[in-house]
């Protein structure tokens, strides 16, 4: 099995989700589930991996910390954008951190997945593929083409 380094991608400007969600406390880090937060869900889900890399906001950073003190994780990296810069730029910074070997999971931090096991299992075969030179993308099936979340057909 190759080496998981999982690259948690924590940014956003907390607008969506308003109220319980803002610029200062965007969605991941809020207390929406009760107990932890889907950002500390997020490091939890896959802990058996390698330590991750993670792209947050430069604002966040205190709140990265925290997030991870409480989960017990300690990060390989944080990269902290000084300005939201979407997705795809902060995978290649993240990419760009990891080493060559590794298999990267590339996971948002304001997802709830809730059967962890089914999740692991699905990351493993995966990774097995991806050691083959893959790329795998995990997703749900799109009903229509959507500006604001993007999809792959």
């Amino acid at each position: 099995m190759p080496d998981i380094r999982p690259l948690v991608l924590s940014g956003g400007s907390g607008t969506r989700l308003w109220p319980l969600s803002t610029s200062g406390l965007p969605k991941q880090f809020a207390d929406l589930l009760g107990e932890r937060s889907l950002f500390e869900r997020t490091l939890e889900r896959l802990a058996a991996a390698l330590p991750p890399v993670i792209v947050a906001g430069a604002s966040h950073a205190h709140l990265v910390e925290e997030a991870c003190n409480r989960a017990g994780v300690r990060p390989h990296l944080v990269i902290l954008e000084p300005a939201g810069r979407n997705t795809a730029p902060a995978c290649v910074a993240g990419a760009l951190s990891a080493d060559p070997g590794d298999v990267l999971v590339i996971l948002p931090s304001d997802h709830l997945i809730a059967d962890t096991e089914s999740f692991r299992a699905t990351v493993d075969e995966a990774a097995r593929h991806a050691e083959q030179g893959s790329i795998v993308v995990f997703g749900i099936t799109p009903d229509r083409a959507e500006t604001g979340f993007g999809y792959i057909r």
